[in-house]
């Protein structure tokens, strides 16, 4: 009974809603990626979406027809139950539900949009050039992945099969997701030609690198520094009205050779500039270096403060 309470407190909390949305809305781009960039062409990123369009493509050599979208809901279901025996509780709810909602949401795009209705005669994908199609794939999943790293959540998958290798084999996440990414890619060979498989693996390789250019523009904050003769007020504003901490430390100019105050602070986008308005609006002299921070551990509190004016 003390589990199910757990379980219902959790369940009655407005962050496990608001996160349940946020991981559906990041899912519904991820499918639209999958669906729209990957499967017309039969594009084979580092991805189990990708493992799942190589399968599909060689049972319907054999003349069974499966739909991708099961084959992903399939494989996702039995890494997940290889990551209980293999890995146990490491993986929470949020990796189970991203990984199963993936093939069932590429199916909802099919009835919204099927893709045959946007490929153009003698096209063989939607964007009409294999390189558009990968770019826009890149992007595309990269925002989806981006908004549930955010909330540490995943698109599960090629996560799980990575997080494997990474314990019996010793290799680190990032090894890990390079080669089971590399082994996907290669599997496309029993489908696709020299040169797809070729794109895949750039595909694969700019796809980690585009994730990382979203990942660190969405934890992005401000380090700033500020010497100023009126460092208490602009402490108090810091803590009073932005509500965040803030250090102090004594500094000596090196040309005057006075003493002063240096506050140190870390700022989302929208309190620096809230803190630069106001140190204006109040005449407050004082020299400031600011620079962007892409991770923040320890005590930071998310989420937007009323600032007062």
């Amino acid at each position: 009974m003390t589990k199910v309470n757990e379980v219902l407190k959790i369940l009655w909390t407005g962050k496990f809603w608001k996160e349940l949305v946020i991981m559906t809305v990041g899912m519904f781009i991820a499918s639209a990626a999958v669906y729209y960039f990957m499967v017309p062409g039969k594009l084979i990123i580092g991805t189990i979406s990708g493992f799942s369009i190589v399968l599909s493509g060689i049972f319907a050599s054999a003349g069974i027809t499966i739909k991708v979208s099961w084959l992903i809901f399939i494989i996702n279901a039995i890494l997940l139950v290889l990551a209980w025996l293999l890995i146990g509780k490491e993986f929470g709810a949020k990796t189970v539900y991203t990984a199963l909602i993936l093939g069932p949401l590429m199916d909802v795009w099919e009835k919204i949009l099927p893709y045959q209705n946007l490929i153009e005669p003698g096209q063989t994908s939607v964007m009409g050039d294999i390189w558009f199609d990968l770019i826009c794939f890149v992007l595309v999943l990269s925002i989806s992945q981006a908004i549930l790293f955010h909330i540490n959540a995943s698109t599960g998958g090629l996560d799980i099969l990575a997080k494997i290798v990474n314990k019996y084999f010793h290799a680190d996440i990032g090894t890990s997701v390079t080669i089971a990414g590399g082994l996907i890619c290669c599997s496309a060979f029993f489908i696709n030609p020299f040169r797809l498989v070729v794109i895949g693996l750039i595909g694969t390789w700019i796809n980690g690198l585009t994730l990382d250019y979203f990942t660190a523009s969405l934890n992005r904050k401000k380090r700033v520094c500020i010497i100023s003769k009126d460092w208490e007020k602009i402490r108090e504003y810091i803590v009073r009205n932005i509500a965040r901490g803030c250090s102090l430390y004594e500094v000596t100019g090196g040309y005057s050779g006075e003493k002063s105050m240096e506050i140190q602070v870390l700022l989302s986008t929208d309190e620096f500039a809230a803190l630069m308005e106001h140190l204006k609006k109040e005449d407050i002299h004082c020299f400031i270096t600011a620079g962007n921070v892409s991770e923040v551990y320890g005590l930071w509190r998310g989420g937007k403060k009323n600032i007062e004016k």
